[in-house]
């Protein structure tokens, strides 16, 4: 009789395997010990959040949270694959902003232009990822810099473009991914956002841990001479990287103009939030450990923990100081992780 063995685990995947016949209190801790700790985080936060306000969990309010936090899982679920290949992605705090303003401008409150708009901001994510990517790939600039140069250029951009004032107006029907949705009895309004979160989270976590090119962003990460050896194009894969995180942007700038408006502080520090979140989510810096669904919850982590200040009555400018915080913690402990591990 032979077997057939099943696909190989993702990289740096925990193993799901259960031996037979194990009693159900090592079993249920094995599966505990199985859940990405990000998860267990967002939880307490979540409840923490409900004692003080019991209204929080209830259907209208907890979806409408989530549709806050839809544009920054989006722009961490495309920073995860930057970062688990072993760069940065700087510049998707100032792409976000100039898809809001760009996009107001071109459109002027037209929502014939809208359909043809989107198409055209998708195209200029992705060139400014190609960018990114071949000047990190191809001219070896450290990523650090390379995306903060273009941090730089589209913020100047953006500048010239709006005279430091945007102006123009977004199209309702563009505006409606970040501020409509779909009406279910009982629950009220499903957010497009929410929607659209998940299907790109989906698409996103099956191109990493489930396909070819997934498995060699993993190796171009972990270890870039070995993978090149093994027939990997460690330049392509970081290029093809940066221009998910590009189109990613792109998705989250839309989703953010939608209940934000037309501002010139659009995306303001949401690069530092994007990799925040991954890093909550327990990628490592500097590749090669990390994955979507982790990523998205410390993006939803991130968010709960703000609200949490707020309920708080902590001052706003704790924000940023917590955010450090997060970073140097979570990375901190992803190290340890990774310690031991090895």
């Amino acid at each position: 009789m032979t077997t057939t063995a099943g696909p190989p685990a993702a990289p740096g995947a925990q193993p799901s395997a259960v031996p037979r016949g194990e009693p159900a209190g090592p079993r249920a801790r094995r599966l505990l010990r199985a859940v990405p700790p990000i998860w267990l985080v967002l939880a307490a936060v979540i409840l923490l959040i409900a004692w003080r306000n019991p209204t929080f969990v209830e259907p209208a309010p907890f979806l409408a949270f989530l549709r806050r936090c839809a544009p920054l899982a989006v722009l961490a679920a495309g920073q995860v694959f930057v970062i688990i290949a072993g760069e940065f992605d700087l510049s998707v705090g100032a792409l976000v902003t100039a898809v809001v303003v760009v996009a107001a401008r071109l459109s002027d409150g037209d929502a014939a232009h809208t359909w043809w708009l989107i198409p055209l901001l998708l195209a200029a994510g992705a060139l400014v990822g190609l960018v990114n990517g071949l000047v990190t790939t191809r001219l070896r600039v450290p990523s650090f810099i390379a995306t903060l140069g273009m941090l730089l250029v589209l913020s100047g951009a953006v500048f010239l473009w709006s005279g430091g004032a945007p102006r123009g107006s977004l199209a309702d029907n563009f505006r409606q991914f970040g501020r409509f949705g779909v009406e279910l009895p009982g629950l009220g309004q499903l957010p497009y956002a929410v929607l659209t979160l998940t299907a790109v989270g989906i698409g996103l976590w099956l191109l990493l841990s489930h396909s070819r090119f997934g498995h060699q962003v993993y190796a171009a990460g972990g270890n870039p001479q070995a993978a090149a050896l093994s027939g990997v194009d460690v330049r392509r894969v970081r290029t093809a990287a940066f221009v998910i995180s590009g189109l990613s942007a792109v998705v989250a700038g839309i989703l953010l103009g939608g209940f934000t408006g037309v501002t010139a502080e659009a995306g303001a520090g949401y690069e530092f939030q994007a990799i925040a979140a991954v890093v909550l989510g327990g990628a490592v810096l500097g590749g090669g450990r990390g994955s979507v669904g982790a990523s998205v919850a410390g993006a939803l982590t991130l968010q709960s923990v703000f609200t949490l200040l707020n309920l708080l009555g902590l001052a706003k400018s704790l924000r940023d100081a917590v955010q450090g915080l997060i970073i140097i913690g979570a990375a901190a402990y992803a190290a340890h992780r990774l310690r031991r591990s090895g």
